[in-house]
């Protein structure tokens, strides 16, 4: 059976070595108090959320030569009233709590966003939005695979991951260039056919444009609601009417769990949110050594 953790190759080991590195960047004198004896500790969740970043959370404690025994899974939703045993993490005393810290940054960040998107997937299902809800490239450096994979586990699209994924032309490019024509052949001259390029347009005049050169997505940026709904309709119409339907339109700019239901239509194919992944809670999880 396919499991996230599948997505994973190599880079994240060193990416969680790296994090390691950060934290403990000259002696550990906490490790020196406590020595080398085995111990167990127990990892609690303590708030809603939805377990998500096992594997980054594992590889830290499999660096330190810890074992680590889950009594949940991946994307399981919890509750807890108080707190709920997720999991037992042994090995000795020192390398416990040398990962602590980075393992729960892990965990708490990505069970939260995982929280987030199950919240928006849910809210899609329900109003029966048939698009692509998506986050954005609006994360926190040095912990964007974390956060790209707990949205997965919530049950989002990633959107791009980084630079390379797709060409996306915003209006500094376009200003840049001269234009959204010439923009968008200078980028299909070295991105070739295997890139989608998506350009972000301000108005219908500016999606026109986009289409015409060539853009496989046209986004139409920062639109309330209703405005989106009727530009998104007339676009599409007066393109089908052409025999032109290759490309996606997709919404994005200040969208919101609270205000998402607003922008769900027909003629929308993608939505994208940056709330997605910024300023979403972190789930309160806790470690401790078990006393003897």
């Amino acid at each position: 059976m396919a499991q996230y953790a599948h997505l994973l190759a190599t880079n994240y080991k060193t990416i969680i070595t790296e994090y390691l590195a950060e934290d403990v960047p000259s002696f550990d004198y906490g490790g020196y108090v406590v020595g080398e004896d085995e111990k167990t500790a127990i990892l609690y969740c303590k708030a809603e959320g939805v377990v998500a970043g096992i594997p980054f959370f594992d590889e830290v404690f499999k660096q330190l030569e810890c074992k680590v025994e889950w009594k949940v899974k991946e994307g399981e939703y919890l509750n807890p009233q108080g707190k709920q045993e997720v999991a037992r993490v042994t090995g000795k005393a020192r390398n416990i709590l040398l990962g602590e810290r980075t393992a729960l940054n892990i965990i708490c960040r990505c069970s939260g966003i995982a929280l987030r998107a199950r919240l928006v997937s849910e809210l899609q299902k329900e109003k029966g939005f048939k698009g692509v809800i998506a986050a954005t490239r609006k994360t926190t450096p040095g912990f964007r695979l974390v956060e790209k994979y707990g949205v997965l586990v919530g049950g989002l699209d990633t959107h791009r991951m980084d630079l390379s994924s797709m060409v996306m032309l915003k209006d500094n490019h376009i200003w840049s260039s001269g234009s959204i024509t010439k923009a968008v052949q200078n980028a299909r001259s070295v991105c070739g056919f295997a890139l989608k390029i998506e350009v972000e347009c301000q108005s219908e005049e500016e999606a026109d444009e986009a289409i015409a050169a060539g853009a496989d997505i046209v986004m139409l940026d920062n639109f309330s609601g209703e405005e989106l709904k009727l530009a998104a309709k007339s676009v599409k119409e007066r393109w089908a009417a052409k025999g032109v339907n290759h490309f996606l339109i997709e919404s994005s700019g200040g969208i919101t769990y609270e205000t998402c239901a607003g922008y769900f239509c027909p003629d929308i194919d993608v939505l994208s949110m940056s709330t997605i992944t910024q300023g979403v809670p972190h789930v309160d999880f806790s470690l401790k050594i078990a006393k003897d």
